[in-house]
This record gives C-alpha cells, structure tokens and sequence, in this order.
C-alpha cells in the first residue's frame, strides 16, 4: 500500500504499518514508525530498505521508501527459520544485509537449538525485499563458551567481506567483547580465526557494548557501537578508531556522541548503522518512545537523522527525517 495523498505522513506511515489509531505514540516523538528496534538500512537500486529485530508476527519486518520519509510496509522478510533456529520464541534480531553480486546475504541472530544461546545466521536471496532463506543445518557464529553472539554486521572493501559481531557475554555475568572475522567471497562462511577489537571498560558504556558498525570515511576506519543498557536512557552511540577493517581499534573518548536528549524527547538510543544516500551520510537509529509523565513505554521508533563530519569526529544533525 502507497501512502495516501492527503494525509499527514505520521498517519500514512501508521496505516503502512497496521498501527491502529488507538496504538498512537503516548506523547509526541521525533519518528512516527513504532515497534521497528535494531534498525539497518540499506540503498539499493535508488530506493532503501529497512529490516528490524522481530516484531508484529513477523521475523524480519522491513520497510521501502524511495525518499527516507515515507516508508510502506513489505512482507516478512525472512518468513522461514533455519533447521538450527527455536521455533518457539525464536528471538530473531539484528538482521543487517549486504548485496554480493546479484545475491543478498541477511545475517541475522536466532536463539540456537544445540546451545541454546543466541547466535548468528546468514540467509540468502535474490531480491532486498526477500524472501530470505537459511538452508545451513548450523549457525555461521555461534561463541557459545562466550554467552553466545549477537548483532552480525557485515564490511565490505576491495573484495574482502568481513563480519563484525557481539559476545553476549551480559547474558551470564561475563564481559562484552566485539570481534571480527573474515567472510568468504560468498559470505555464507567465516575464515581464519576472530579478532577482538573491543571489550567494556567505560564508565559510558556499563556492563555491555554491541551492535558493530563498520565505516571507512576518507581514509579512516570508523567503528561505532551501542553501549549500556537497552531499556533505559543510560544506551547510547560511541565509536572506536581503527588501524583497518581488522583493527587494531581506540575508543575515541569516554562518552557517547548520540544519547538520550530531552529536547528531543530522546530516550535510549542505539543500534545505529550508517549508510550514504549521495554525498550524505545518515545514521539510522532506534530510541524508546515516552509516556506523558516522562518514563518510558515499550516500543523502540525508528530514527534516521543526517551524519556529518566535523574535524573528522561524528556529529548527528537531527530531527529525524520520519515524520
């Protein structure tokens, strides 16, 4: 379904995505698209595609849009789970793709039979908007010894695939590493052996870091992460300065540049990517929405604000450009 003419777009995008107008935010936010946590954004083909962690019945929600604004909804993403994947709450979260050759590769976390722990995936497809399939008997990366791995994302540069992802070390009181490692060309399997980049130290960051982000910005390696508790206003967005693709990486300080704001009525946000659309760059985002009395509620909006560079530290240039 097209967004109808004639209607404010916070409505439209409400209709696109079966949100009731009884399920309306609880007070005003900077996003109209509820329920879409641990965002990716994808240009493809002129337009852009969203996936989310799993939410309304569906395992992989995704989103189109031509402009960044208006957004429709598409169908699951992924409607099937892998043979190693729980059926029963399965936790689908974080999936991220990257287009290699004419084939997409959706790597994505799934609560994982044989260890039970949360551990990482990669599915395929010929299209953005899917269907994606995982025919792998196994997950790609799975540090069970570790608490599990979430938060896949994935790098491509000069014909080498890497893959970057999370220790879920909080889940059983061990500390929180990211790592990366090598993919093959086709990306459906890892080589060689992790690296670690960064484990929790912080005073920002709490007892955990996650959600990777690799980017290259002229001539340097950029790795952003969320840090802190997701269901409060304590998450938020550092970054860590890299030698290359493999490291080795320097928190750049000891605090975040995008947290919790109350100008903007922003609270918790995190798990970002960054992606260009032109000559911009934009930082993709989700946050809590509020209730009137100022605490939160329980759905995570989808946020896409302008990234710019300033004497080569990240600044986000809000508000969002969902409205």
């Amino acid at each position: 379904m097209m967004r109808r003419a004639g209607l404010p777009l916070a409505l439209s995008v409400a209709l696109l995505t079966g949100c009731a107008a009884t399920h309306a935010p609880t007070s005003p936010v900077g996003s109209s698209i509820g329920n879409f946590p641990d965002p990716f954004v994808l240009p493809d083909a002129g337009g852009y595609y969203a996936y989310a962690t799993n939410g309304d019945g569906k395992n992989v929600p995704a989103l189109h849009s031509t402009d960044l604004q208006s957004w429709r909804a598409l169908p699951d993403a992924m409607p099937a789970l892998a043979s190693w994947v729980r059926k029963e709450v399965p936790h689908v979260w974080a999936p991220e793709v990257v287009k290699l050759g004419e084939r997409y590769v959706l790597y994505y976390t799934a609560h994982d039979l044989a260890s039970d722990r949360q551990c990482v995936g990669a599915a395929v497809s010929n299209s953005a908007a899917g269907p994606f399939v995982d025919s792998a008997g196994k997950p790609l990366v799975c540090q069970a010894e570790l608490g599990g791995t979430i938060d896949a994302s994935p790098f491509l540069e000069g014909g080498r695939l890497y893959l970057y992802f999370k220790s879920d070390g909080n889940c059983c009181n061990q500390p929180t590493h990211i790592f990366v490692q090598e993919l093959r060309p086709d990306g459906l399997a890892v080589t060689g052996a992790p690296t670690r980049l960064l484990t929790n130290g912080r005073s920002w960051e709490g007892k955990v870091i996650e959600a990777p982000t690799m980017v290259q910005r002229n001539g340097k390696y950029i790795l952003f992460y969320s840090a802190n508790d997701f269901g409060n206003g304590t998450y938020a967005v550092g970054y860590a300065t890299c030698a290359g693709p493999a490291g080795p990486c320097q928190p750049a300080d000891d605090s975040p540049f995008l947290k919790s704001r109350a100008e903007r009525n922003l609270y918790g946000p995190g798990h970002q990517v960054v992606f260009r659309a032109g000559e911009q760059d934009f930082i993709a985002y989700h946050a809590w929405e509020l209730k009137p009395d100022g605490t939160r509620a329980e759905r995570r909006f989808l946020y896409i604000d302008k990234l710019d560079w300033v004497d080569g530290k990240p600044v986000v240039r809000g508000t969002t450009l969902i409205k």
